[in-house]
């Protein structure tokens, strides 16, 4: 059927006939500060028969210069194919989804989604505890065994791609002269062979990571989008699914996400591994540590990226980037990664 692209195209005649319900009025507001920065986020507060009072709908980003982005990662395709076919293969609680349909010619998509209720978002700046780390390597490690070797069959694009390559490479060289004047303090003197070699490692670096045992990977496994509550995590934001090697989301999320302290007082990379091999994975522990070093270093140009291209006249944007290089630069000390480069 024809969808709505905007908020402001939404009608009760649509909304009843996408949810399979009658709804006699809707009110939309806007669904929080940050949230929708490559598309357009709201919550729509719904007067009918369906069997919750709100729900999550999704559009493209109103800015061209997003929209093209999106367009250029097949970010709003990702997340559509996620939730049409993919969010049931794993063992993983996501987000009910209710509609979801995209253009692939001009990029229009919309999702209509579970507002969820009952769980708390996991904030980077603020970090978590090491229980919380936990919980969300112990949720990673059981969808990348049920992905394990699956990739193709899901349909996922390998994240050893073209647009990923060249973007990465690009970014890193426009974001590290903005990093260096703005966060020179937390940028230990080891790192600074980075700002040479980086660039030209991208493509090397991916390409280790997408060769040999690959899974469904997040790709944006921060705690921004993770939501916590007793019975365990909840990941949203699945826009940039790919296919890589498993130590990518863990990588991501453990050097940048999760504060030094706690990552220095357990072995999280150990902890992972064993729950993986837990669920009958057979996965080399050598290739594994490998490809963690691997994994992390590539994941520096996210933290260049970020760090060099957020508002940083905002407070939370100078703390988070900050934070997340701080973070990603001890980690790869720690690991010695700046051999990868020599």
């Amino acid at each position: 059927m024809a969808y709505p692209t905007s908020p402001d195209q939404l009608t009760r005649e649509w909304l009843s006939s996408a949810l399979g319900c009658h709804v006699n009025g809707f009110e939309v507001e806007p669904f929080g500060a940050g949230a929708g920065i490559m598309g357009q986020v709201t919550r729509v507060r719904l007067n009918g028969d369906f069997s919750k009072d709100t729900i999550i709908a999704k559009f493209p980003s109103p800015a061209a210069e997003n929209r093209e982005v999106a367009r250029t990662y097949d970010m709003y395709g990702k997340e559509v194919r996620f939730y049409q076919s993919i969010a049931k293969t794993v063992p993983l609680r996501t987000p009910e989804c209710y509609f979801a349909a995209h253009n692939r010619e001009n990029q229009d998509f919309v999702i209509l989604m579970e507002d969820i209720q009952g769980y708390r978002i996991g904030d980077q700046v603020a970090g978590c505890t090491l229980s919380e780390a936990i919980q969300v390597i112990e949720a990673i490690a059981s969808m990348h065994a049920a992905t394990w070797s699956k990739t193709d069959q899901l349909g996922l694009q390998s994240h050893n791609n073209p647009a990923q390559r060249d973007g990465m490479a690009a970014g890193f060289n426009f974001g590290w002269p903005v990093v260096m004047e703005k966060f020179r303090d937390v940028i230990p003197d080891s790192a600074l062979i980075a700002g040479d070699k980086m660039s030209a490692a991208t493509a090397g670096l991916l390409a280790e990571m997408c060769s040999g045992p690959v899974c469904l990977n997040h790709v944006d496994m921060r705690l921004d989008n993770i939501f916590f509550n007793q019975g365990g995590v909840l990941f949203v934001d699945w826009q940039s699914t790919a296919s890589s090697c498993p130590e990518h989301d863990l990588a991501y999320f453990v050097t940048q996400s999760v504060p030094i302290e706690v990552r220095q007082s357990h072995d999280l990379p150990g902890h992972y591994y064993r729950t993986l091999c837990g669920h009958g994975i057979d996965y080399p522990r050598a290739l594994f540590d490998r490809r963690y070093k691997v994994a992390a270093l590539y994941l520096l140009d996210f933290a260049v990226v970020i760090a060099g291209t957020l508002n940083l006249a905002n407070e939370r944007g100078q703390k988070l980037g900050r934070l997340l290089l701080g973070r990603s630069l001890q980690a790869l000390d720690e690991l010695k990664a700046w051999e990868l480069l020599a």
